[in-house]
């Protein structure tokens, strides 16, 4: 069936204007103009994939800056000795990557969706045009790697001071403000996506230790999972999650 040529323009318009909203309405891009969010749509591309898809691989030129508008995707990188580092988790309304300010042409790190993901892709020269442009977008930028930095140092710093149990529970505990959805009075679940493997490499632990806490704070039920769905957690009480 070939549509009228007027419905195709008015489906086009309504893409484009859709794209306007979205990219209108991110606190990133509160600094930018009508005019400059109009040129930001039209060279941006609105795009979905699947869970386990990857966003990026490591070694893709960095021609695209990636920002996530729903879902969550992991970021790491290969090590020279085959294994993968997690660096961290990206979710909803943030800018996905490293640094493409840095001088680099090709990407170190990777992204692989751990759910279904909405995104734009901003081609690279553009979004420099636009920070040049723009002293805000600058400052905005600025804040979202200086804040990268201090969640790394962050790790560090729990790595050394704090015990294994103590991180894993930290990091529920940052789950359920990130994804949490609060059900009934003080229960919260949470659909992190992750297996045990990628959750150890996030707190600085092992396999077990992590297997090993859960399954504790499942006994004295503080928190509930099934085997059959590991990748979700009822947290029954946060306020015994300590």
């Amino acid at each position: 069936m070939v549509w009228p040529s007027s419905y195709r323009l008015n489906t086009k318009f309504m893409i484009h204007s859709s794209k306007y909203l979205i990219l209108r309405d991110l606190d990133f891009f509160k600094s930018l103009d009508v005019r400059q969010i109009e040129q930001l749509a039209n060279q941006s591309e609105y795009e979905k994939i699947k869970k386990t898809e990857y966003l990026f691989k490591s070694g893709d030129t960095l021609s695209f800056v990636y920002i996530l508008i729903k879902g969550s995707v992991k970021v790491g990188m290969p090590t020279s000795n085959g294994k993968i580092l997690l660096k961290e988790i990206s979710y909803q309304n943030e800018l996905v990557g490293e640094n493409f300010m840095s001088g680099l042409t090709s990407r170190r790190e990777f992204a692989q969706a751990l759910e279904d993901i909405e995104f734009f892709k901003i081609p690279t020269p553009f979004f420099k045009s636009l920070l040049e442009n723009n002293p805000l977008l600058c400052q905005a930028l600025t804040q979202i790697f200086i804040q990268k930095l201090a969640n790394l140092e962050s790790r560090m710093s729990n790595f050394v001071f704090k015990k294994a149990q103590n991180r894993i529970i930290e990091f529920l505990k940052d789950l359920a403000k990130i994804k949490g959805i609060k059900i009934g009075f003080d229960e919260i679940l949470v659909h992190h996506g992750l297996s045990h493997k990628e959750i150890a490499f996030i707190t600085d632990t092992s396999r077990q230790t992590v297997a090993r806490v859960l399954g504790e704070l499942k006994r004295k039920n503080i928190i509930h999972f099934s085997t059959r769905k590991p990748n979700k957690i009822l947290i029954r009480n946060a306020i015994n999650l300590s």
